[in-house]
């Protein structure tokens, strides 16, 4: 049984988060020098180990046993978001590392061949999942064209180019190379620690739908404008927000949730009558009936703000991100080994949040497991985990590893 070294797990973390540090978190925003150079830091790590390590036309990060035996992928995503936490992304990334690491180092596992890798922009600074959707082929090259990023407009094409990765090609998903993928993650929310737990085992990555939405009002002077002729466009999208609130705990599930996400007024003046307001908006859940139902819901609404307010309206949905269920039998092997060593303090449960895991589980078989959040803060610099729940989650994904790699046929790669 492979034996995770703590010391060098928590050192070899806190060593990661120095690439780009930010008060007690982390600002690494994809194709960042400090990306970059975390990037290239992990590939040394993977090569030191006799892997081959490469980094990939878009920033993802591999290294690949030199074994003719099928891998098991082990990662989560390199960048952070903005000025926020030091685990979100990393802690599956190193989890991948020392895992190999520690089989390596352990004589009967030493051939299990453990293929470590960092994922790029899973959190969207350019396109969201970009490293695990250019993985299994599902974006082309004229969506990486016209990609900008979201917070100040770089195309995409000039940040490749900047990071040293124009013309690198893609590596794309290779089933017969992997016998599946496995990914660790912090939870993100509270309810592990709300109810004494350590480990979660995720059953299924919620779908998210993202909608903006436009309401035309006339655009007129504060003072001078009587309140029986107008057309606020702000009062519109705020009648919008409390209407959801209402309706919304009627139609979706127990673990559906919903956020008004922004509402921008133009011109934006305290002495102007608003003529335009964009909503952005976005609900999630694990059941596509319910994303339907919500869906029904949400334009109904849209409907009748518009006739109450008199201003006219659109709504276009911008994503449809699809829920995926991860595979039974990596969730058992997980469930397992949670009960080795966390027993009774282990859960499955739902991702609330989107992950590479249900890009990477349209090609490979996958699963993913959780460590429990501090106060259930991410997206944050105050993120945090305990070291003991850090270390007893990356002994449960080691475990559960050597299992999933015992109990395949050990077919070369290339192989049928």
């Amino acid at each position: 049984m492979p034996r995770i070294n703590a010391e060098r797990l928590l050192s070899e973390l806190r060593r990661f988060a120095q690439f780009g540090a930010y008060k007690t978190g982390v600002h690494r925003p994809t194709y960042s020098v400090e990306d970059m150079e975390s990037r290239r830091w992990l590939a040394s790590q993977y090569a030191a180990l006799g892997l081959d390590a490469h980094i990939d036309g878009v920033g993802n990060v591999f290294g690949m046993p030199r074994s003719p035996r099928r891998s098991l992928l082990i990662g989560s995503h390199a960048e952070s978001q903005n000025h926020a936490g030091w685990l979100d992304g990393a802690l599956g990334v190193i989890y991948g590392l020392e895992v190999a690491r520690a089989f390596a180092e352990t004589p009967d596992c030493a051939g299990l061949p453990i293929a470590p890798v960092a994922w790029a922009d899973e959190e969207s600074h350019y396109i969201a999942l970009l490293g695990s959707r250019s993985y299994v082929g599902d974006i082309d090259e004229a969506e990486i064209d016209n990609a900008v990023n979201v917070y100040h407009g770089q195309p995409l094409r000039d940040a490749l180019k900047a990071a040293g990765l124009a013309g690198v090609p893609r590596r794309q998903a290779e089933p017969q190379r992997h016998v599946g993928y496995l990914e660790a993650h912090i939870e993100q929310g509270d309810s592990l620690e709300a109810t004494g737990k350590r480990i979660g085992i995720v059953t299924s990555i919620v779908g998210i739908w993202q909608y903006r939405i436009v309401f035309d009002g006339i655009q007129n002077h504060a003072g001078t404008t009587r309140m029986a002729i107008r057309k606020d466009a702000g009062v519109a999208a705020a009648m919008l927000a409390m209407a959801i609130v209402e309706r919304f705990p009627q139609v979706a599930a127990e673990r559906s949730v919903w956020t008004t996400g922004r509402i921008a007024l133009e011109p934006g003046a305290p002495s102007i009558i608003p003529g335009r307001a964009e909503m952005l908006f976005q609900f999630r859940d694990a059941e596509v009936s319910v994303l339907e139902r919500m869906d029904v819901a949400l334009r109904e609404l849209v409907e009748q703000t518009s006739s109450r307010s008199g201003c006219p309206a659109t709504i276009e949905r911008i994503a449809t991100g699809r829920p995926r269920v991860m595979d039974a039998a990596f969730q058992d092997t997980l469930e397992a080994a949670a009960r080795r060593h966390a027993p009774g303090l282990h859960v499955r449960m739902p991702s609330g949040a989107s992950h590479d895991a249900q890009l990477v589980a349209r090609k490979l078989r996958a699963a993913m497991l959780f460590v429990s959040s501090i106060g259930g803060i991410s997206h944050h610099w105050t993120e945090n985990t305990d070291d003991a729940d850090i270390v007893l989650g990356c002994q449960v994904l080691a475990d559960a590893a050597e299992t999933i790699l015992r109990s395949v046929t050990p077919v070369a790669h290339g192989v049928v």
